[in-house]
Formats: structure tokens, C-alpha cells, sequence
């Protein structure tokens, strides 16, 4: 009896210990369980996207202040500080934010921070009316649709990746969004098929736009300013000037916010009537801001196009 009564003595310990470890697990928590998730991101169209796409289930961390011009960054203490804290980057990562990889290295954690190429899977285009015949990949895939799409469809998966509790919530998330931003594209689709775009000729202020006018059957015949913020020599500016009246260019697109003083001596020289297109910078960074600046974006192509068939 008295080694049963040993043995029950032992088992009743263990069944006291059994039922205290709820409580210990309770009391200590795995850091890793709960944690939501902080996706840096390094331009405004990245805010929206990823927004779009973690819904309330993630936080989305800007590296960079809203009203800074990411063309020419130069990075900030405080960025510094912001990359030390976030979990992922979400980046261009082909020539739109190289300053961005400088943050990191500056936060120690270059080697060690998960990033996402959110062009990874995006057909590149090179930049186009380049006066100098170079052919260097166009950046700037966020100002279009389809390659938004594209972008929105990588980044929900590599945030899958990481977070995989919440991966199916992403994926429809991202469906969600992608299937407005193709609603967008397809109501102009509509008032674009109407219109004769066979002669249609314009330049631009900036190589912004080559994404959007390929999605449109749409062509640039000259570039002013093919590297942003270098001015174009006068050498440049009389080639580009030369070029729009031998093209019969009727329309320039001056980026908005940046460069409608560099196209007024253009307007003035060849009688071209400049239209505005936003680069999708800003003062503030927010989940509509794409679509917004998008459709504003699409609303001057098409106006541009009707103009030039008078």
C-alpha cells in the first residue's frame, strides 16, 4: 500500500504541475505569436498597395516623409530610426529608390531585413524619347494598371511569406484591390476605343508615363528632362524643340507638382498644348491615393487624345 500510496502521492504532483502550465505559457508569452506585422514601403504608390492588401492585419510604415521628393532623397536621421523598426521593405528596387538600401545600411540591418522586389515579376520597359539613344530600364511601373497589378499580386505574396497566418487574407485582399484598379482601366478602355490614336503624338517633361501610354497603344516621340531634376542643356532643349514640330507633336505632359515651369518655354517654341500627369508623389501617404492620382491620370490622357482629334 504504501507504494501505491508513493506513486499516487507523484501522480497527483504531476497533474498539480499539468494544470499550472496554461498558466505559465499564459504568464510568458511567445514574442512571435500576435505580432503584427510593420511593412515599410518607399513611395506613395507602395503605401496604397500594401495598405490595400494588409487591410487592418499589418501595419504599413512609410521610410520616407510624405512631401519628400523620392527622385533625388537624401536620407534623414529619423528614416534611419523608422528602418530599425519595421519587419519588411517594400521596394522599387530598379532604379526608384536606391536611397532607400542607404537607410538600411545606416540601420544595420541591410543584409538582415526581408525585402520585397515589388517588380520581381514585371515585364521592364526601357525608357523612351531618351535624346541620348540609351537604353535604361523605365522605373516608374507604378504609374500604370497593369503593372501596378502585377506589383500588388508580388507583394501579397511575399507577405504571405512571412506571415502566412494571415496569407489567405492578403491573397483576397489583393484580388480585391487588383479587380478595382482593372474596373478603372477598363471604363477608359471604353471611352479610348472611340478615338483615332494612329496619329497621336506627344512628349513629355519627364520618362514617368511610358508604362501608362503602352497600355493605351500610346508612344512617346521625345523626353525633355530624361533624368529628373538635371535640366536639359540648350543644345538638348533645341534638339527636343526640332524634334516635337518634325513629329507634329500637338500635346507635351508636364509632370505635375515638378515641371510645368520647364514646359512653359516648350509650349511658347512650338504651340504644343500642355496637359498635367501626376508622378503619384504627394504631401500625405494613404490606401486611395493610387487610385485617385490614377484616375485623375487617366482622365487627362483621354482628354489629351480628344484634343488632338479636333
Amino acid at each position: 500500500m504504501n507504494i501505491f500510496a508513493h506513486y499516487r502521492k507523484r501522480l497527483q504532483r504531476c497533474l498539480a504541475l499539468l494544470m499550472l502550465l496554461p498558466l505559465v505559457v499564459l504568464a510568458n508569452p511567445d514574442p512571435a505569436t500576435g505580432k503584427r506585422l510593420k511593412v515599410g514601403v518607399t513611395l506613395h504608390p507602395y503605401y496604397s498597395f500594401v495598405a490595400n492588401i494588409v487591410g487592418d492585419r499589418a501595419d504599413v510604415v512609410a521610410l520616407i516623409p510624405p512631401e519628400a521628393n523620392p527622385h533625388n532623397y537624401q536620407p534623414q536621421p529619423d528614416d534611419i530610426t523608422r528602418a530599425m523598426n519595421i519587419d519588411v521593405l517594400v521596394v522599387n528596387g530598379i532604379g526608384h529608390d536606391e536611397w532607400a538600401f542607404e537607410i538600411l545600411k545606416a540601420a544595420g540591418n541591410r543584409d538582415k531585413l526581408p525585402i520585397i522586389q515589388a517588380n520581381a515579376s514585371v515585364a521592364l520597359i526601357p525608357i523612351g524619347g531618351d535624346q541620348d539613344g540609351a537604353k535604361i530600364v523605365n522605373p516608374h511601373t507604378f504609374v500604370s494598371t497593369t503593372a501596378a497589378i502585377q506589383q500588388v499580386f508580388e507583394i501579397a505574396r511575399g507577405l504571405g511569406e512571412l506571415d502566412p497566418a494571415n496569407a489567405s487574407a492578403y491573397r483576397h485582399n489583393a484580388l480585391t484591390y487588383a479587380g478595382r484598379i482593372r474596373a478603372l482601366r477598363a471604363q477608359f478602355m471604353t471611352r479610348f476605343a472611340g478615338l483615332d490614336l494612329s496619329k497621336f503624338r506627344c512628349a513629355t517633361t519627364h520618362a514617368g508615363y511610358d508604362y501608362l501610354m503602352q497600355e493605351f497603344g500610346l508612344f512617346v516621340s521625345a523626353v525633355i528632362e530624361p533624368r529628373h531634376g538635371v535640366a536639359p542643356t540648350a543644345r538638348q532643349l533645341a534638339t527636343t524643340i526640332d524634334t516635337i514640330k518634325k513629329a507634329n507633336v500637338r500635346v507635351l505632359f508636364a509632370e505635375k507638382n515638378f515641371s510645368m515651369g520647364l514646359a512653359k518655354p516648350i509650349e511658347d517654341a512650338t504651340g504644343v498644348k500642355v496637359f498635367a500627369l501626376s508622378h503619384i508623389t504627394g504631401e500625405r501617404y494613404s490606401a486611395d491615393e493610387f487610385e485617385t492620382a490614377m484616375r485623375e491620370n487617366l482622365e487627362t490622357l483621354a482628354d489629351a487624345v480628344e484634343y488632338t482629334q479636333k
